[in-house]
């Protein structure tokens, strides 16, 4: 799944420049924004630790991530901080908007507003640029710090 053509889905489900979008568009499109975080997470693993998509591995990393682990593990501020900003804000952007999509998801109360629909897609479209930005070896390293449960030598 492209976590750009995720961007593109939940912008259209906010209806800009259209009709006042539903309470059920605007929850899904903030479910949207963090699932373009979470299936880039899942594609860059994926692509730094196997290559090609043509391959069965590149399925099982792809698969493999998992939400509460990957909260989990970004929430390790003392791995976090070893990573430098943009990794750092991808983190903790994760954590948020996955909060953001739970609330979004699940609660039945609570209105939500298109601005605030429109911040979480905004905050996750930055985030994924920035990310896709750093340094491979850094990107690579988040991969592997959340997919794999850290031992000690």
């Amino acid at each position: 799944m492209n976590s750009h053509d995720l961007i593109e889905t939940a912008r259209r489900l906010t209806a800009d420049g259209v009709a006042l979008p539903t309470q059920a568009d605007l929850r899904r499109a903030i479910s949207t924004a963090y699932y373009a975080l979470f299936h880039c997470l899942a594609a860059t693993a994926a692509d730094l630790l196997t290559g090609s998509s043509d391959n069965p591995e590149w399925h099982q990393v792809y698969r493999a991530l998992e939400h509460g682990k990957a909260r989990g593990a970004c929430q390790q501020q003392d791995v976090m901080r070893t990573f430098p900003t943009g990794i750092r804000t991808f983190g903790d952007t994760f954590i948020d908007l996955q909060k953001a999509r739970q609330q979004a998801d699940y609660a039945q109360v609570g209105e939500y507003s298109k601005l605030v629909a429109l911040d979480a897609i905004n905050t996750a479209e930055d985030v994924i640029n920035e990310f896709e930005q750093a340094d491979i070896r850094h990107r690579r390293s988040f991969a592997v710090h959340v997919l794999f449960k850290r031992r000690q030598p």
